[in-house]
Order: C-alpha cells, then sequence, then structure tokens
C-alpha cells in the first residue's frame, strides 16, 4: 500500500486505500468499444492528502460517502488537466467498511 500522497508520482500497480470524502452525480458517458456506462468522479482521501478518483459502472453503487475503500493494481490517467485514479479492468475496489 502507498500513501495517497504518492499516488501522483505513479501511473500503475497503484495499491491504495482510503476514505471517500465526496462523490458526484453519476452521469452517462459513451464508451469507445460502443454502448454506455455510468461514470463518478469522487475524492479518495487519507491522513496524506487526497486524489480524485473516477468511479465506473457498478463501482459507484459500491461506495458512498465515509465508505473506507482499498484498491489494488489501480492506475493514475490524466483527463482534461486533472490527474486521477483509475480502478481499470484490471484493478479491483474493495470496501472494507462503511
Amino acid at each position: 500500500m502507498v500513501s495517497i500522497s504518492e499516488v501522483p508520482k505513479m501511473r500503475n500497480q497503484i495499491d491504495v486505500e482510503g476514505t471517500i470524502e465526496s462523490i458526484s452525480e453519476p452521469r452517462t458517458v459513451n464508451l469507445r468499444t460502443g454502448g454506455e456506462t455510468q461514470v463518478a468522479d469522487a475524492v479518495l482521501k487519507d491522513d496524506s492528502g487526497q486524489v480524485k478518483l473516477t468511479l465506473w459502472g457498478e463501482d459507484i453503487n459500491k461506495v458512498k460517502v465515509g465508505s473506507k475503500i482499498q484498491i489494488k493494481n489501480g492506475y493514475t490517467k490524466e483527463f482534461k488537466g486533472d490527474l486521477a485514479l483509475n480502478v481499470g479492468r484490471y484493478g479491483t475496489l474493495t470496501v472494507s467498511e462503511s
């Protein structure tokens, strides 16, 4: 596990845990592969700082404000000038407690 303050320096294989500070309303986006899915922006926080977390599809309903979560094998991506942590196809998001 790394602290959230270390996340911006990493690109992939990020294992981190923290608490969901806020979640935006989900919005519908078109996928490059066709079809649509829901996406929401959250803020993940620990004692060292906070990072934007992009939640896709089913992961949105797994968490709420105050949820303690663990992300394994996440990655960072810059979108519209903002760095965001993503779970991705090969990562996992686990809720440890709410």
